[in-house]
């Protein structure tokens, strides 16, 4: 077996482990140590770094609850991220080292969430195999709905009724700095009303966020006769335009608002990218659908796409020993 070290992040490491972020295979700005720390107050971060000589072979942005290491709870997706030259064989020695660690460290189960492929340079589903040789368990599986940009997009008639409606009620679509609007006229009320929830990002972090992040985090919001009726907040990583958050006023319906704004961002202003993802339709740790607004997004052409979360038992890592012949 090959020698590998593991140990905790300090702030010592910030800019190191942001370089290393750039020149993954499998990682997006998220990962960045700006993105994770702004919500530091509410997790224990206990991410860590596997080097091999000095030399970071990998990193796994992570936080700890009790006897339990997480896949970062504050980030949408996660895992293992490692470069583009780091090869089965390392990554099964780089897995079987991370749980020894945390088996010592007395850490009894580890919460890996995938980063869906979209997101990645290359394939790298290393990691997969290395679950399951540990017999690591599913514990949740959500489903994404995107759309492939390369492809001839296949458009409900639905949604097209939708975007002319949006014509006739002459809507305006405009991209602005400043969320806070979107926030306080849109988004927090319908979440409240509807499901007495909050956004995951407060105002003021979203904004924070913004100014670390402005070329990935965009505001579009949706105008008639200068009245806000609607909007979406996204997040662009370099292969996804990804909306975070999308809310509407009643009238949407009436007046096409979402279906206007998002043929709008599909057809223009991402078409030249790779993917655009709509997000989960799940609840209930994946285990409900909302069937209706899964349909909706899948009325835009786009298809699902799953992501899921293990549980591995760190004693475990024991099995990946004679692996390799």
């Amino acid at each position: 077996m090959q020698n590998y070290t593991v140990r905790k992040y300090t702030s010592e490491d910030y800019l190191k482990w942001n370089d290393f972020i750039n020149q993954a295979k499998n990682a997006t700005f998220l990962f960045h140590r700006d993105f994770m720390e702004y919500h530091q107050d509410r997790f224990e971060d206990y991410s860590l770094i596997i080097e091999q000589e000095n030399n970071w072979v990998a990193i796994l942005p992570a936080n700890r609850v009790g006897d339990e290491v997480f896949s970062h709870q504050g980030l949408t997706y996660g895992g293992l991220v490692f470069k583009e030259d780091l090869k089965l064989e390392k990554v099964i020695f780089v897995f079987k080292s991370l749980a020894k660690k945390l088996y010592e460290e007395e850490v009894n189960k580890l919460i890996l969430k995938e980063i869906p492929v979209v997101y990645c340079d290359f394939f790298s589903d290393e990691i997969k195999y290395a679950l399951f040789l540990t017999e690591a368990k599913l514990i949740k599986r959500d489903t994404l709905a995107v759309i492939d940009l390369s492809k001839e997009i296949l458009i409900a008639k639905n949604r097209i009724e939708g975007v002319k409606k949006g014509l006739k009620n002459q809507l305006i679509v405009k991209e602005e700095d400043d969320l806070s609007l979107f926030w306080n006229t849109i988004l927090i009320p319908n979440l409240m009303n509807k499901h007495n929830a909050k956004p995951v990002h407060t105002l003021e972090e979203i904004m924070f966020l913004k100014q670390k992040f402005p070329i990935n985090i965009r505001q579009f919001n949706v105008y008639k006769e200068n009245e806000l009726i609607g909007g979406t907040t996204i997040f662009e990583s370099k292969n996804v335009a990804h909306s975070q958050y999308i809310s509407a006023n009643s009238l949407k319906n009436e007046y096409g608002t979402l279906d206007y704004l998002h043929h709008y961002l599909i057809t223009d202003v991402f078409k030249n990218k790779k993917f655009f993802d709509f997000g989960i339709s799940n609840e209930e740790q994946g285990r409900k659908l909302n069937g209706g607004l899964s349909y909706w997004k899948e009325s835009f052409g786009a298809q699902i796409l799953t992501q899921d979360f293990y549980e591995v038992q760190t004693k475990n890592f024991s099995k990946l020993e004679g692996v390799i012949i």
